[in-house]
C-alpha cells in the first residue's frame, strides 16, 4: 500500500486574512468546475516595509485552501524576482507519521498596479509555469 500524503494545516487561519489584509494581493485562484470543487492556483501577496524591504506569500491551492509560504522579494522597478525554499509538513496515512519535505521556490516577472505577469517554478512539484496573476481585493479563502 501507498501511503497518502496530507498537508497538517488545511485552510487559512484568520491570521491569515489579517496579515494579508493591507497587503497588494494578486491571483489566479478558482474553484474547478467539477463535483470535487477544487481551489486551485496561485496567489501572491507584498507589502512594501521600507524602500528596500518587501514582504511576500505565496499561496499554493492544489484541491484546498493553504497557508502563505513566506518568501524573501528583490524588486527592482517592474521586476520582481522571489526565491527561496517552502518548507511543506504532511501527515502519512494510514500511520499518521510526520513527513517535512523542502522545495525549492523560484517567482519571476514583471509587477504593476493591475498585474503579475511572469512564471513560477516549485522545485520537483512541477516545471516552470508560466503565470497570469491579477490585483485583487484579497486572498480567495478570505472572500465572505
Amino acid at each position: 500500500m501507498v501511503p497518502v500524503l496530507y498537508p497538517l494545516h488545511l485552510g487559512a487561519k484568520e491570521d491569515e486574512c489579517t496579515r494579508t489584509a493591507s497587503m497588494q494581493v494578486y491571483s489566479n485562484a478558482f474553484l474547478t468546475k467539477d463535483e470535487a470543487g477544487d481551489l486551485v492556483g496561485y496567489e501572491l501577496a507584498l507589502r512594501q516595509i521600507n524602500d528596500s524591504t518587501v514582504e511576500a506569500l505565496l499561496f499554493v491551492y492544489e484541491g484546498a485552501p493553504a497557508d502563505g509560504i513566506t518568501l524573501p522579494v528583490r524588486i527592482s522597478g517592474k521586476n520582481l524576482t522571489i526565491e527561496g525554499s517552502w518548507v511543506e509538513h504532511l501527515t502519512e496515512y494510514p500511520s499518521k507519521k510526520e513527513i517535512v519535505q523542502t522545495h525549492p521556490v523560484k517567482v519571476d516577472g514583471k509587477l504593476d498596479s493591475s498585474w503579475f505577469w511572469g512564471t513560477i517554478t516549485i522545485g520537483d512539484m512541477v516545471t516552470s509555469q508560466r503565470v497570469r496573476l491579477k490585483r485583487v481585493s484579497r486572498i480567495w479563502v478570505c472572500k465572505k
